[in-house]
């Protein structure tokens, strides 16, 4: 089903332009809002997403993957109207509980509908494309956002609003990959789903290693860097140009099916824990606008090349009928993690923006060691 991965891949360019992505953090802060308000606000949301994921990996194993992206596609856009009207905690708080009922709902959907829509086709190059459009997205915001946006953040709300608009409008032309009704999601079929995840010990020691990696990027390219980039005197002008770049870099998830069977799993996993924790040292270490700039690249460019080979890792290991429940199962997982993260990046973020850095750059560590035991238990 091509119709349905280049839909997707629109839907992704489409809301990947957040023409506010490149001061999210000055955005909120311009409203009232502090770093660590932030870090509430964002751990809410993921402590929602946890309530919310296998409920909705139920429902959309029940209603069909089509019905599931087009109702939370629409949810999306109403967010972001709210983000765009949004003035204090309450508001941004508002909208980020609707964003928590969105990615509950789409986590595991969208991919799953890739992946059962790409038989016979490379997936980690689908995955890889998938994720670069979304960079693409970011790219073309960020550049309207230099050349036009620039301090007018109304007017990035605004945009963004219209964007996420016409990709809603496009999910509607998606075809169902998976039979809805009692078939699919009868009950033995739901208890089978859980005791093959339950029984799944290795999978667990993979979700939190991926989770740890994950969040760290998350929290340091989007939030973190700016408070970083002002610490070293960086103007709106060069955080957006600096923003470009590292969109640039995002939209190389194509090169990741390459680069990874180059080097192979292990070297893979080494390569980038490696990178990115040592990018969080570097950030902690210095508070200059070049270093700062290189090590938020690379960690960017780390977590753009891992992120589809990763993708394909942990649909390789779901093996059940009910895709959308099982992944939603990670996902609640992977939630409580960012949970943990966010709490802590926040708190020491107020007290020592290295002190912050270095967190990250203490579980990047761990995520490597945790998938050292997860590949020496998966692959003997």
């Amino acid at each position: 089903m091509k119709k349905n991965r280049f839909i997707l891949y629109a839907i992704a360019l489409l809301q990947g332009m957040v023409f506010y992505a490149p001061v999210a953090t000055l955005y909120r802060q311009a409203q009232g809002v502090s770093f660590f308000e932030i870090s509430v606000i964002e751990s809410v949301s993921l402590a929602l997403c946890i309530l919310l994921e296998v409920p909705w990996g139920i429902v959309a194993d029940r209603i069909g993957y089509r019905r599931t992206m087009v109702f939370c596609s629409f949810l999306y856009f109403v967010s972001k109207i709210v983000f765009w009207r949004a003035a204090g905690f309450g508001a941004f708080l508002a909208e980020r509980v609707l964003l928590g009922v969105v990615v509950a709902g789409i986590s595991g959907v969208d991919t799953s509908i890739l992946y059962l829509s790409s038989e016979g086709e490379d997936c980690r190059k689908v995955f890889g494309i998938y994720n670069s459009m979304s960079m693409a997205g970011l790219l073309l915001a960020a550049a309207v956002f230099s050349a036009l946006v620039r301090d007018d953040y109304a007017l990035a709300g605004f945009l963004t609003v219209v964007s996420y608009g016409l990709a809603a409008a496009l999910s509607l032309a998606l075809t169902e990959v998976r039979k809805s009704g009692a078939e699919s999601a009868e009950e033995g079929s739901m208890r089978a789903t859980f005791r093959a995840l339950v029984g799944q010990r290795a999978l667990v020691l993979f979700l939190v290693a991926s989770a740890l990696l994950a969040e760290t990027h998350q929290t340091v390219t989007v939030f973190l860097n700016q408070l970083q980039y002002e610490r070293c005197g960086m103007g709106s002008a060069g955080i957006g140009v600096v923003y470009i770049a590292a969109t640039l870099l995002g939209t190389l998830g194509f090169c990741s099916a390459r680069a990874t069977r180059r080097l192979g799993e292990r070297r893979t996993l080494l390569l980038f824990c490696c990178l990115a924790a040592l990018s969080c040292l570097l950030l902690a270490c210095v508070q200059r606008a070049l270093p700062s700039v290189a090590a938020i690249l690379a960690l960017r460019l780390s977590h753009t090349l891992f992120a589809p080979f990763q993708t394909e890792l942990l649909n390789r290991q779901i093996t059940v009928r009910n895709r959308a429940t099982a992944l939603s199962a990670c996902a609640m997982l992977t939630d409580g993690v960012a949970v943990g993260t966010n709490l802590a990046f926040g708190a020491l973020s107020e007290r020592s923006l290295p002190a912050a850095f270095c967190f990250g750059g203490i579980i990047c560590a761990l995520s490597l060691l945790l998938f050292a035991v997860w590949r020496k238990r998966t692959c003997p």
